[in-house]
């Protein structure tokens, strides 16, 4: 009796330990800079998705303003920018590394045919990159290997061509169902293309405009891509619109982003759903503020639950742990990482931490 009474009492204790180890799961956070300002390149932390913290800061890969980096699909691999235009022949380049825990492992590099590229987009099934340069005015779509390599000869497509009245500069780019999508600042336009025969061409329909001006900087899709949500830069606003049965979309609604009693500048970044699709957030650089919206599930239009301020200047980029119960934001100017607890029934944020570190613009978790 007393063997059985110690053997319950073990199983008790080891299964407290097992739940108590899965409550603080620590996942990866990957960070781009700009590296004038003392960084050496992209960064790792560990981070407890169970108290918010991040920790064991390590220097995962020298390079040059890595401002954008992005992880494989498959987890395996990550990508990164070097945002410039003295890489190669005035462009700028895309680097690939194999992740080795929190560590990075260079692949190759590659030169963008545009200068000081600025965002990357991988395909889903991992077989397409598309850099968005932005003095550039263009977009290279590089095929990638099987080890994850950039192969040679990337697809170059000009957006100056588009429209020689306007100053084209390529920003966010993301592959979907329906093909790759391109964020214009410059051209106030979301541009589509489709792939036949290998190539990237323009899709059959025109390009998504916005309001002159306006500049579209990143997007996001809701509810399975029947809505698209997207943030302007210049105008400080975000764009609602919705998926049509043809695959064209009808603008729903246009938001601004900032305070009605705001007076200085202020240019929008960022912008994430969560991960249930109820709350959408953005980035203000000027008011220095995440603003948050609620989101109706039947029309897709947004309602004001508030801003918070981020407790730093120029919040550049920011990112949703993979627990969706924390929310944390790179703040350019400032120079730290803040991290806030986000409530999930009412999708407000509370500060939690922050973290010094020069020049961090874009936060990428591994899981």
């Amino acid at each position: 009796m007393k063997k059985y009474h110690a053997l319950l009492l073990f199983a008790i204790l080891l299964n407290a330990s097992c739940q108590t180890h899965d409550a603080s799961k620590i996942t990866t956070l990957f960070v781009g800079t700009y590296t004038e300002n003392g960084s050496e390149g992209i960064y790792s932390y560990h981070f407890d998705s169970n108290s918010g913290e991040l920790n064991q800061k390590k220097l995962a890969a020298e390079i040059g303003n890595p401002s954008f980096v992005k992880v494989s699909p498959n987890k395996q691999f990550l990508y990164a920018v070097e945002e410039t235009d003295t890489y190669e022949n005035s462009s700028g380049g895309v680097v690939a590394f194999r992740i080795e825990g929190d560590s990075l492992v260079k692949i190759n590099a590659n030169a963008t045919v545009g200068a000081h590229p600025c965002h990357i987009g991988l395909s889903e099934d991992g077989k397409f990159l598309a850099a968005s340069s932005y003095t550039g005015g263009s977009v290279s779509i590089f095929n990638i290997g099987a080890k994850g390599e950039l192969l040679s000869n990337p697809q170059f497509i000009d957006h100056k061509v588009l429209d020689t009245t306007s100053v084209s500069h390529a920003h966010a780019a993301k592959f979907t169902q329906d093909g790759l999508f391109v964020a214009d600042l410059g051209l106030d336009a979301v541009l589509r293309y489709m792939l036949r025969n290998n190539k990237w061409v323009p899709y059959e329909q025109p390009p998504l405009a916005m309001a002159p001006k306006a500049g579209p900087r990143h997007f996001t899709f809701g509810q399975e891509g029947k809505y698209l949500y997207v943030i302007n830069e210049l105008n400080a606003t975000i764009s609602v619109l919705q998926r049509n049965m043809d695959r064209s979309y009808t603008e729903v609604e246009t938001l601004s982003t900032l305070a009605e009693d705001f007076t200085g500048e202020s240019f929008c970044a960022d912008i994430h759903l969560s991960g249930d699709g109820q709350f959408l957030y953005g980035s203000n650089r000027g008011e220095n503020t995440i603003v948050i919206f609620r989101v109706d599930q039947n029309t897709g239009k947004l309602s004001l639950v508030g801003r918070e301020p981020v407790k730093g200047d120029w919040p550049r980029n920011f990112a949703l742990d993979p627990s969706d119960n924390f929310l944390l934001v790179a703040n350019q100017r400032s120079n730290n990482i803040v991290v806030f607890k986000r409530d999930t029934t009412n999708g407000t944020l509370q500060f939690q931490h922050e973290y010094e570190l020069p020049s961090p613009v874009c936060l990428e978790f591994l899981e």
